[in-house]
């Protein structure tokens, strides 16, 4: 999978993620994802792990993340730059920062694992 073909995923899966569809999201990963739980802390493994982190997370919160850059190494991992906006159920916004997501896949094309870095641009 080549680098614009990654960023075109990439871009769907957070459509999918805001629209709450899990299980599109979960197509694109692989069965063993290793994903960052990063509202609990620790980490996630797997699509169940992935879909009952989400969950817990919807049932709490409301996350809303926006791409605004992609740059892929030559690792062939893709780096995201992400507005994130956290929200209560009612409305309120609980924080807004700027995060970076970085996506590692597989030779299928499919999410291995992500992580999360702190940018530490709050907004």
């Amino acid at each position: 999978m080549t680098a614009p073909d990654r960023t075109a995923l990439l871009r769907s899966l957070y459509a999918a993620f805001n629209a709450r569809e899990i299980d599109a999201v979960l197509a694109a990963m692989s069965p063993a994802v290793d994903w960052p739980n990063g509202w609990e802390g620790g980490r996630v493994h797997g699509h169940d792990g992935v879909r009952g982190y989400w969950e817990r997370q919807w049932a709490q919160i409301r996350p809303l993340v926006r791409p605004t850059g992609f740059d892929a190494r030559p690792d062939g991992s893709v780096a995201v730059s992400v507005a994130l906006t956290v929200r209560d159920p009612g409305g309120t916004v609980l924080s807004r920062e700027t995060v970076r997501h970085v996506y590692r896949f597989d030779g299928d094309g499919l999410v291995t694992r992500m992580d999360v870095e702190r940018t530490g641009t709050e907004r």
